[in-house]
This record gives C-alpha cells, sequence and structure tokens, in this order.
C-alpha cells in the first residue's frame, strides 16, 4: 500500500483515545494517550494487512503522497 492514510482519533469518556481510519474500516485500536495510541497503530495497520491478504482481499487504494 502506497500513499497516505488519515487516522481519526477520538476521545473517550472514560479517557484515553481510539483510532480508527475511514479507508480501513477494520483498523481499530487505542490508548491512554494520543501518543501510546498512535504507537499502537503500525501493528493494527499490519494486522488489516494479514487479514486482507488471508482472505485474497485487496487492500484499499488510497492517495498518494505529495
Amino acid at each position: 500500500m502506497d500513499g497516505e492514510i488519515s487516522f481519526i482519533l477520538t476521545p473517550q469518556a472514560e479517557g484515553g483515545f481510539n483510532v480508527t481510519s475511514p479507508a480501513l474500516p477494520e483498523l481499530v485500536t487505542e490508548g491512554d494517550s494520543i501518543s501510546e495510541a498512535l504507537a499502537h497503530v503500525e501493528d493494527a495497520l499490519a494486522t488489516v494487512i494479514e487479514l486482507c491478504q488471508d482472505q485474497s482481499r485487496p487492500l484499499p487504494p488510497t492517495p498518494l503522497a505529495p
């Protein structure tokens, strides 16, 4: 997957943040702080890529970086 992926950080009422991506609906992770939530994105992205490969699904296209 080449390009950029947008992530949405959503504060949770109980504290911490959820991270999702409009381009990859399967990607969901969280952390107690913004930096911790973003640190978990790499593992979540690897899991989504593995899931797509296991199911023989292509990864969704993403816009190319400028």
